[in-house]
């Protein structure tokens, strides 16, 4: 077992190759696509269709590829993605993160603590799911999606099946934000003209689930709310850490003499982001330097949101049942309705 163990950890690059290529060519895809004026009008950026390509190709012909390309479709899913993210952070300056700072974490903070007892709430008293999945779900909406979910899942011992359904749930919605917000913000710049597209990027960055779809929906409106939507999700990321730490004492008095439940990871990519922002910040490095590393970026990026839509299975949402997807469904009008509102009113208050 132990030498299965030590090969499965010095993977060759060959393993990886045919997914990452796979997703290279439906990131490349996306890009073309994102130019072509019939698309183009519609709004969508080579982020969105990169997923959207993606969910077809996994639901279509991707099942005889998987077993030579799983590898690699997790590692863009996963380590490209943060890669990317770090590297977003070159087109970021520290005065961006300074303008959003303090209004942000207030806006962070509450989103994070109501989506969670809103879940908890729903979940358990009206739905009557059981905690575990409730928790899970409550995670992932209101910190990072399946990220939150796999995170949380040794502290709180959930079973493998209830984290696929999390999973899926939070994916489900999480993707569905990235075509929901680009369309919101018309409606809502009608409706409070002296809204910035700066503060929907903020709206945008502390309501949707994923990093990934983030990016994608703030990316679709402009580099603005791309911005303000990526500084304003890493400090919601950042968060993961002490919400893990608060759960497990809340487990550990309610189950008093047992030990901690499982370790508490702090998410580094996101730090890492902040501190690439301020480097950025010094102009150290030439213009045609960081042109590149923001092209790498989008590359990244692209490749993240194709491998994201190759690993969302219909099949999964279907076997999740009805009350999940319901929870799931109740929690994402919350963020848009309670979030949006925590939005203004820390904004009118603070700005």
């Amino acid at each position: 077992m132990a030498e299965f163990s030590i090969h499965k950890t010095h993977l060759p690059f060959q393993h990886w190759l045919s997914g990452l290529l796979l997703t290279a060519s439906i990131g490349a895809a996306a890009a073309w696509l994102a130019q072509q004026p019939w698309l183009s009008g519609l709004g969508l950026g080579a982020l969105t269709l990169a997923i959207m390509l993606g969910i077809v190709v996994g639901n279509s012909v991707y099942s005889p590829l998987a077993s030579r390309c799983d590898a690699g479709v997790v590692l863009a899913k996963q380590k490209l993605l943060r890669l990317g993210i770090i590297l977003f952070g070159f087109r970021i300056t520290l005065q961006q993160i300074m303008d959003i700072g303090v209004s942000g974490i207030v806006i962070d903070t509450l989103t994070l603590s109501s989506t969670f007892l809103m879940t908890c709430l729903i979940g358990r008293r009206l739905l009557k799911l059981d905690r575990e999945t409730v928790w899970l779900i409550g995670a992932g909406s209101s910190i990072c999606g399946a990220a939150a979910v796999l995170a949380t899942e040794p502290v709180v011992k959930a079973a493998p099946s209830k984290v696929a359904v999390a999973v899926a749930t939070v994916v489900l919605f999480g993707t569905l934000a990235i075509f929901v917000y680009p369309l919101l913000w018309p409606l809502v710049q009608s409706l409070y003209p002296a809204l910035s597209l700066t503060q929907f990027g903020i709206f945008t960055g502390s309501t949707v689930h994923e990093v990934a779809q983030v990016v994608a929906a703030g990316h679709a409106m402009g580099a603005d709310a791309e911005n303000s939507a990526v500084i304003t999700k890493m400090l919601r990321v950042m968060m993961l850490a002490p919400f893990l730490l608060c759960l497990g004492g809340v487990l550990r008095r309610h189950q008093r003499g047992t030990q901690s439940r499982g370790p508490v990871t702090f998410p580094w990519f996101a730090l890492l982001f902040v501190l690439a922002a301020m480097f950025n910040s010094l102009h150290i490095l030439p213009v045609s330097a960081v042109a590149m590393l923001n092209q790498l970026a989008n590359l990244l990026l692209a490749m993240a949101m194709a491998a994201l839509g190759l690993t969302t299975r219909f099949s999964a949402l279907r076997d999740a049942g009805i009350k999940p997807l319901l929870l799931g469904a109740i929690i994402f009008v919350w963020l848009i309705v309670g979030g949006g509102s925590i939005n203004l009113l820390v904004q009118h208050f603070m700005d």
